[in-house]
């Protein structure tokens, strides 16, 4: 008995076209997952530089930034919209220092199901303010 080979013409196709809505999904989530990591990375960078800023009181003079948010938003000159700074004095282990919070609205590229429109992202970094040494 001869067996004829069954042809199956656009089988792929149509498996395509039933993971291709998966995979678009799969595409954006993963892309605003990298710009939440970026968002992130950036800020707390932005709150670093700017806690370094602060902190240090006798390179202020030195420096090319006028106060504590010039310092921080020069770490993250690329985010839209642009972050809030916001510094505060601090008390570290019994000794002065300085907070500084950085917030950023972050909003996603599309309105999919199961997905927050927007998130709030704030990183804040505390440190002590780098001691004066006479000269």
């Amino acid at each position: 008995m001869i067996r004829r080979k069954t042809e199956r013409r656009a089988g792929a196709a149509v498996e395509f076209a039933a993971l291709l809505p998966f995979l678009i999904f799969l595409a954006v989530i993963g892309t605003d997952w990298a710009r939440l990591f970026y968002y992130t990375i950036a800020i707390e960078s932005a709150a670093r530089t700017g806690v370094l800023w602060a902190a240090d009181t006798t390179s202020q003079s030195e420096s090319p930034f006028t106060n504590v948010t010039d310092a921080a938003l020069s770490a993250c000159p690329n985010l839209s919209p642009t972050p809030t700074v916001t510094s505060a004095p601090e008390t570290v282990d019994g000794r002065p220092g300085v907070r500084v919070t950085v917030n950023v609205q972050f909003t996603t590229i599309t309105n999919l199901p199961g997905v927050p429109k927007t998130e709030n992202l704030t990183r804040t970094v505390v440190m002590r303010n780098i001691p004066v040494t006479p000269d």
